[in-house]
């Protein structure tokens, strides 16, 4: 059993980081990625303050899921692993996991506010607000700061079930985190919190009463999600497009 990380997973780990700065969700290196692999109780992450333009996937580091060792190389993690730990032992379903520091969706966490459901486009990815979590104690920040973090968001969130239909949350005064069951596709949900955060600042300024009906948003996120959705194709090499 490797304690590495797999090739599979260390590049889909490297180009999930190197999505951050391409789709404008990160300054620096604001934000990182991890992918976990069950079967090697390990997850490969982003090393701490390695720019995005440097990074590869020999420079990728592996921790162990149960303990939080680094398995491998000298490297030391993002300083955001523990709460990339914490969502991997709590829900199941989670292959990848997304942190940064996206100018909007920071502003809404800094206000303490939910990002609200206005529109189709929230709709289609997240089946609610985008929810900000209490505040952390002192002693939280004081011991196992990231940890913590990650318990804050899970008790907003809740279980397996919560964390599919809504794979994103915002961290009270610091930021936005998504997960999904793989690296690529949890940066993909940090998009979307970026995009309809922008939304929802601008909406709100033409109008501070701005809504959508229930049954419109229900209908978006369902053709999208679960047993009856429909939207998209699986194409297969040589279909007919």
């Amino acid at each position: 059993m490797s304690t590495a990380g797999s090739t599979d997973l260390r590049d889909a780990v490297l180009a999930a980081n190197q999505m951050i700065p391409e789709a404008g969700l990160a300054a620096l290196t604001w934000g990182n990625v991890s992918g976990v692999d069950r079967a090697a109780g390990i997850y490969v992450i982003k090393p701490s303050g390695v720019a995005y333009q440097d990074l590869t996937a020999d420079l990728l580091v592996p921790v162990d899921l149960e303990t939080g060792r680094v398995t491998a190389g000298t490297l030391r993690p993002s300083v955001d692993s523990e709460t990339h730990r914490a969502f991997y032992l709590q829900w199941s379903s989670v292959g990848g996991v997304t942190h940064t520091h996206s100018t909007h969706a920071v502003a809404f966490a800094q206000a303490r506010r939910d990002v609200p459901v206005l529109g189709t486009t929230h709709a289609d990815t997240f089946a609610g607000p985008i929810r900000v979590t209490r505040d952390l104690t002192a002693d939280e920040c004081e011991r196992d700061y990231e940890f913590n973090t990650a318990r804050a968001i899970i008790e907003l969130v809740g279980g397996e079930a919560e964390a599919l239909a809504g794979p994103v949350a915002l961290a009270a005064n610091h930021g936005p985190f998504t997960w999904a069951a793989d690296p690529l596709k949890s940066v993909e949900n940090a998009i979307v919190c970026e995009a309809v955060a922008e939304m929802a600042l601008k909406t709100l300024s033409l109008n501070p009463a701005a809504s959508a009906p229930q049954w419109l948003l229900d209908r978006h996120f369902t053709r999208k999600h679960g047993a009856g959705a429909y939207y998209g194709n699986q194409l297969t090499a040589g279909s007919p497009l």
